[in-house]
């Protein structure tokens, strides 16, 4: 049984880890930074079949208001009346067929349990603090995230991906909910898979829980509450490889409350976004990327992530692609 760090270490990793001032006092991109054209150039020469894969959770249609937020959609305009034959001139044009068309209005809180999302480093603070030093007071209620924003990332990510499928390489799926995901483990799953993460990867672990969150999801069910994830204990692990992404099929941290860690209640998304600015990619569709992986006997892979131009975002929806 690998051992935790003590609360008092896992605060340490605020000094030992951080990136503050590493770029430069302005600096917005945190571990991005580590993404190079170099690495673009190697993500780009690791596809050879051109196969391309959502590793985005789907959209569920409205339902049930569960504890991570289902969308609220209504259709501005729906297609019924066209097919009844119903098409009113419109006034402002007259003589003119109207236009038949659909479209609707979406509303929903992405950052959660539900949504595949990318966390911005405007997303957690620590003691009133954001990455390189920011005031917490600089997200407001009126405004928005005025520093470290999403709109950094409008350039999109392309870098080299590697699956962790730590759920296949031990034999449990999903993986017990305690103890977590330690260092341990993620170099359990190097060996097993014929992978080593370097220096500006993007770095998946697949835990076998999100197919069940999906599953109740779409049922509108509550999903599982509580999960298996990165440990806290991984942290100086992804700061000595140079991870520029880290993501998971869940919500990336250890979903359970560790009395151990009184002050450090989601250690991943604390010390990754506040003292590393390594951003993190939540609710990741792995099922589909781990079955390809595996029929290719290949765990890495271009991997690609466009997130949306939200001017003062703490984060944004994101669809991302592996291609083979």
């Amino acid at each position: 049984m690998p051992v935790a760090p003590s609360q008092e270490e896992v605060l340490s990793y605020f000094d030992t880890l951080s990136n503050w001032g590493r770029w430069g006092d302005d600096d917005t991109l945190g571990t991005l930074n580590l993404i190079t054209d170099a690495k673009r150039r190697q993500a780009a020469s690791l596809v050879h079949e051109g196969v391309s894969i959502s590793c985005s959770r789907l959209i569920p249609w409205g339902g049930p208001q569960l504890a991570g937020g289902n969308p609220v959609i209504d259709m501005a305009q729906s297609g019924e009346r066209y097919a009844l034959g119903d098409n009113p001139e419109d006034p402002a044009m007259p003589g003119v067929e109207p236009l038949q068309w659909a479209g609707e209005r979406l509303s929903f809180a992405f950052h959660g349990s539900i949504f595949t999302h990318i966390d911005g480093l405007a997303h957690v603070f620590f003691d009133g603090k954001m990455y390189n030093g920011r005031s917490a007071g600089l997200v407001k209620a009126s405004e928005g995230a005025l520093e470290q924003t999403s709109e950094v990332m409008r350039d999109g990510i392309m870098t080299r991906g590697v699956l962790l499928d730590v759920a296949r390489v031990l034999g449990q799926d999903p993986l017990p909910m305690a103890p977590g995901v330690y260092p341990e483990d993620l170099e359990a799953a190097e060996a097993a898979q014929g992978v080593r993460v370097e220096e500006g990867d993007v770095v998946l672990l697949r835990t076998g829980y999100g197919a069940q969150h999906e599953a109740a999801i779409l049922a509108r069910q509550e999903p599982p509450h509580e999960h298996s994830g990165y440990h806290a204990a991984t942290l100086p692990w992804l700061h000595e490889r140079g991870a520029a992404v880290i993501g998971s099929d869940v919500t990336t941290d250890t979903r359970y409350l560790d009395p151990n860690y009184k002050r450090t209640r989601m250690p991943v998304h604390q010390i990754a976004l506040v003292a590393m600015g390594l951003r993190l990619i939540d609710n990741a569709h792995l099922e589909r990327l781990a079955v390809a992986c595996e029929e290719r006997g290949r765990w890495e892979f271009c991997f690609t992530l466009n997130p949306l131009r939200f001017e003062r975002g703490t984060g944004s929806p994101a669809n991302p692609i592996a291609t083979f």
